[in-house]
């Protein structure tokens, strides 16, 4: 194990802002996770984990602990077990440290359905368990088949089966009831060779209808494709160079409401709302999606307030608009969460971790 000190952060995320980590370690190994959590612990440091940084904002006085990156790395795939049957799905054993989007190809060039909607989030495999990453009518949770993750309160490795994750919107039990916990180490997945895609999204279905010939069903590489081509057309799809990338994708999660909510929402904006289900577990309830209250709360694509702004391309994602601190993000982000509230009575949550504040 490698102990670095004073290590800048902001190169690790994805919006390129953050002071640097007072202690850090890549872990390549679970013996190495191990060792940096008990030299936190006999430190009296308080330890961050760190995976692909697609999903944080890092304070701009940096972090005062230990930032342990998980950097395991391996796939190994199960095609078959003494009890399967023609139909079973194939078992993606996982770890942590690997690229998310380089396993979704992995799994569409297998021709294995089940992730192929989750195609071009930035990321690490370690990450989306703890999330629920989820997009365009798919979430990881409904694949995934046990995490296994080192338990930093009594020392030892577990192994969740999906039951015990809690999973819902873009929560589970290690970023709500155990958050801080667990060291998540490796994922794996139970994928369907030769299954169909999912194209139920509205958004996803049309691109699709434009991308493939009409009479015929689309392959998983297309949707995968056409997934990738329409986050790119919201600045979701991190290519070098491109202003819009500067960001941790999706700032807000879309709120979840009761129908009266929505009515009232409705009334305020002169127009109905879109929205679409929150869940078999959320019945009764909507979600409203943040994108369109922002817009109707007068935040428009390419709003900035200082070096901090709204997309060009979505209005969603907050961006670094070069040289911009933690603070001006979050300035921002107070700014249009009030003017929501203010308007609608609805409260929008930060997707994004912080650290450091």
């Amino acid at each position: 194990m490698v102990v670095e000190e004073n290590k800048p952060l902001a190169p690790f995320t994805t919006f390129g802002i953050g002071g640097p980590a007072r202690w850090f370690v890549e872990a390549t190994s679970e013996d190495e996770v191990i060792e940096a959590a008990g030299w936190a612990r006999e430190q009296g440091l308080p330890l961050f984990v760190l995976g692909g940084g697609s999903n944080l904002l890092v304070a701009d006085r940096g972090f005062e602990g230990l930032v342990l990156k998980v950097g395991l790395k391996g796939i190994r795939v199960y095609k078959d077990h003494p009890r399967s049957e023609p139909g079973d799905p194939w078992g993606y054993d996982v770890a942590a440290g690997e690229d998310w989007c380089d396993f979704v190809e992995r799994a569409v060039a297998d021709g294995c359905s089940g992730i192929e909607c989750l195609a071009g989030i930035p990321g690490t495999v370690g990450g989306t368990p703890v999330q629920n990453v989820g997009a365009y009518g798919q979430e990881v949770s409904s694949r995934i088949g046990s995490v296994r993750a080192f338990d930093l309160q009594d020392g030892i490795f577990r192994l969740f089966l999906n039951a015990a994750c809690g999973f819902s919107y873009r929560r589970s039990r290690f970023n709500t009831v155990d958050r801080g916990r667990y060291i998540v180490t490796r994922v794996s997945f139970g994928l369907f060779p030769g299954g169909a895609t999912t194209v139920s999204y509205p958004e996803l279905r049309q691109a699709v209808a434009r991308a493939v010939p009409a009479g015929r069903e689309p392959t998983l590489s297309e949707v995968a494709a056409v997934v990738k081509q329409v986050r790119q057309s919201k600045g979701m799809l991190l290519v070098e160079g491109d202003p819009d990338c500067r960001s941790a994708g999706s700032f807000f999660k879309n709120p979840v409401a009761e129908e009266a909510a929505v009515r009232r929402v409705g009334e305020v904006a002169g127009k109905e709302p879109p929205t679409f289900p929150a869940g078999k577990d959320q019945a009764g309830w909507v979600k409203i999606p943040a994108a369109w209250l922002i817009e109707q709360a007068g935040f428009s694509k390419g709003f900035a307030l200082g070096k901090a702004g709204v997309s060009s391309r979505h209005t969603l994602a907050l961006i670094n608009l070069g040289g911009a601190t933690a603070a001006d993000i979050l300035a921002l982000a107070d700014e249009i969460s009030a003017a929501v509230q203010a308007r609608f009575g609805i409260s929008l949550e930060m997707e994004p971790v912080l650290l450091g504040f």
